[in-house]
């Protein structure tokens, strides 16, 4: 896997916005100005956000995934050796678990931009 990968998995997702290092911030995927899969500095791998604590607790355990350095304990880092369908997976459940935080009309301005 690749960074390549990571960001055309991210791009397709409707309302996805990359931004990188303006600012001091970190390079990350967002959505509506919140953060969904973060590449991070050292782009060694990608952090994406679980539905909770004992979800990523749960990816951990299973050698699927590491804490998430300097992130609440819901989000976890995934190496980009994980197969393609794993990796895509858990970014898009990130991207869906962000998105659910906004009203639905936010929602749908998000997605139809």
């Amino acid at each position: 896997m690749t960074v390549d990968l990571v960001d055309r998995i991210c791009k397709s997702l409707p309302g996805a916005v990359w931004e990188d290092e303006q600012d001091g911030a970190i390079p990350s995927w967002k959505i509506g100005g919140k953060m969904f899969a973060c590449l991070g500095h050292l782009r060694d791998g990608v952090s994406v956000k679980t539905a909770s604590v004992e979800d990523a607790t749960l990816l951990i355990d299973m050698g699927i995934a590491r804490k998430a350095k300097y992130f609440h304990p819901s989000w976890v880092r995934i190496s980009l050796d994980l197969p393609e369908a794993e990796l895509q997976n858990r970014i898009e459940v990130s991207y869906q678990i962000v998105l659910g935080s906004f009203s639905k009309k936010k929602q749908a301005q998000l997605t139809n931009s």
